[in-house]
């Protein structure tokens, strides 16, 4: 049964490009969330918020820079826990949703969250991987990446990349190139795949 409504959930998470951060210590600081509607493909709402991390509450030089979020800002917000009841609290006004993410990270990143903090995941719908998807309907030979995809639907990235609710957004962007009829305008070293490339 088709959705009436894509969720588009990408997530912030501590990160250190020094290695002392590992990938089984890294915790959400930002949700960002749109949800779209499956008929008309735009947006038809947002969630954004910070999240104070425990594991490792001050971020890391590298982790302030790629995502521009800022230490005073995680320092002033909720607690994972708080965070996930209002972003639940907002998510089940729309009935009938997906969750969408680009590539497999935020479902997995998710998942792991709420097991640290002990907090039943507030997402129970079916999850799709848009980069796959987009991959398969646009006929590329690799998986792009989202400011990629961007630049190959002809578009020019609004906002800040890594930053949630900004690639939230931008993924939504790409749901006509994905779900709706629109094709890539570049292809480059993106080319097509075809049925007779060797092995």
């Amino acid at each position: 049964m088709k959705p009436d409504n894509y969720l588009i959930i990408d997530f912030e998470a501590t990160c250190c490009d020094q290695g002392s951060v590992s990938r089984e210590h890294m915790e959400i600081i930002e949700i960002g969330a749109v949800m779209a509607s499956a008929h008309n493909l735009e947006i038809i709402s947002e969630f954004q918020s910070f999240i104070r991390p425990v594991r490792h509450p001050n971020l890391t030089p590298f982790c302030k820079s790629l995502t521009s979020i800022q230490q005073a800002e995680v320092d002033s917000a909720p607690l994972f826990h708080d965070a996930v009841l209002a972003f639940k609290k907002w998510l089940y006004q729309y009935p009938n949703f997906i969750f969408c993410s680009w590539g497999d990270y935020d479902y997995k990143q998710l998942e792991q969250d709420c097991l640290f903090n002990k907090v039943p995941n507030p997402v129970s719908a079916q999850h799709v991987d848009l980069k796959k998807l987009i991959t398969e309907k646009q006929n590329l030979m690799r998986k792009p990446g989202l400011g990629e995809a961007i630049r190959l639907s002809g578009l020019t990235f609004e906002g800040k990349h890594h930053r949630g609710i900004d690639d939230a957004r931008n993924i939504a962007r790409l749901l006509p190139y994905i779900y709706g009829t629109e094709t890539f305008k570049i292809k480059d070293n993106y080319r097509p795949r075809t049925t007779n490339r060797s092995k």
